[in-house]
């Protein structure tokens, strides 16, 4: 997961350079309240496993039921083995029925099929109920105090008495239906969880694509070692106002006078300025923008304090190249023996490039917009952590970029 990349003596060595760069001091204790590398949100927020199937592929909640994919699978062969309609689990998940599925592709079930035991391969029986609908007190294991604290996704809790099944408690997931316009990143954003996770619970593609309509489950979250469910996701802009009011047209519009020669000539006039406004004040704000220092698919965005820029994955040798003119203010190696470049900019602005190799500038050299700094490394680590910075504190570099 590129979050789990940048180990925490490299992100101590990038911080002592940034702050003394801008010329500020630091807390060394990376979860000590400095807006910069911070490991604290990280340390408090972990995103649980995804529950194991049964044979069958089922995962079986008291609200809704869901089937994992093998590797080969269509629509129509998860419906055979789950025992459902292949036309209405298609035409619920927004797919045809022989629609080619990847492995660990979550489906939504429309109705309720049998529930999982340890006939199909399951570690307990019924569905995973949360930890309040089971009187833990009165089983025995050391299970119990696992489910308790909820340390786990799922715990199996012995029976009560012999003869009774096995029962599986953990907290049942959020489940969001995917509407028009929204992303993977969108929508993990919403419920503060990262991407990959989002990606890994529901067998997404490496392109983290979803589709309209489709059912996703959001991945339960490890808070202080409590696992938890997703918080709500934020409400969205314009949700719940008021629709204005139309303008009543109960009333004729006023006759229409035809307009002299000099009015027309007027208006003409007026809508050439309309068509060419003076753009020299947003000019100059676009110049003081950024360029991407590299053309690749973003797998990490920025979200503040948990992520201080954002990671551009790349083939191994591409080149980075400076975001904007400027100086190299520094040049460190980490204890990975991997880069970190500052560049420093007008108006206290610093961009910061992490994971860098075959360096092409020396500190104190001025670099030009556009000029190759360095490259991606190779082997598993093709990508590119880039930060823009006020001084010390981290912005979204997707303002800057165009």
């Amino acid at each position: 997961m590129t979050g789990q990349r940048r180990n925490p003596s490299r992100l101590l060595a990038a911080t002592c350079l940034v702050a003394l760069v801008a010329g500020c001091t630091f807390d060394s204790d990376l979860r000590g309240g400095l807006d910069a590398f911070s490991t604290a949100d990280a340390a408090r927020s972990a995103s649980a496993p995804r529950p194991q199937p049964d044979n069958r592929g089922i995962i079986s909640y008291p609200n809704y039921q869901v089937a994992v994919a093998r590797r080969d699978d269509r629509v129509a062969n998860v419906a055979q083995r789950v025992g459902t309609d292949p036309a209405a689990l298609a035409r619920y998940n927004g797919l045809e029925v022989d629609s080619l599925l990847r492995e660990g592709e979550v489906l939504a079930l429309p109705s309720r099929v049998a529930e999982p035991s340890p006939a199909t391969g399951a570690a307990g029986t019924g569905p995973i109920l949360a930890p309040g609908q089971v009187d833990i007190t009165t089983m025995a294991g050391s299970a119990i105090d696992r489910a308790a604290g909820n340390q786990v996704a799922v715990a199996t809790l012995p029976p009560a008495a012999p003869g009774e099944p096995s029962r599986q408690v953990g907290n049942e997931p959020v489940r969001h239906q995917v509407q028009r316009g929204e992303t993977a990143y969108t929508i993990a954003r919403a419920y503060g969880v990262s991407v990959r996770a989002l990606s890994d619970w529901n067998g997404l593609d490496s392109q983290f694509t979803i589709r309209e309509g489709q059912f996703l489950l959001i991945p339960l979250v490890a808070e202080n070692g409590q696992v938890s469910a997703a918080p709500a996701p934020t409400e969205p802009p314009g949700a719940g106002s008021a629709t204005p009011v139309p303008p009543s047209a109960s009333q004729p519009l006023p006759q229409e006078q035809p307009l002299s020669q000099a009015e027309a000539q007027a208006q003409a006039n007026e809508a050439k300025q309309e068509l060419a406004p003076d753009l020299s004040s947003e000019q100059a704000q676009v110049s003081t923008r950024f360029d991407y220092p590299l053309r690749g698919r973003i797998i990490r965005e920025y979200e503040k304090g948990r992520s201080d820029g954002i990671d551009l994955a790349a083939d191994p040798g591409t080149a980075v190249k400076a975001a904007g003119a400027g100086s190299v203010a520094a040049i460190i190696e980490d204890t990975d023996s991997r880069a970190v470049i500052v560049i420093k900019h007008d108006d206290s602005l610093l961009t910061l490039y992490s994971n860098v190799s075959a360096i092409t500038v020396a500190k104190g050299d001025a670099v030009s917009r556009g000029q190759k700094i360095a490259q991606v490394p190779g082997g598993n680590d093709a990508y590119l952590h880039f930060e823009v910075r006020r001084g010390l504190e981290t912005v979204n570099p997707m303002d800057f970029l165009p």
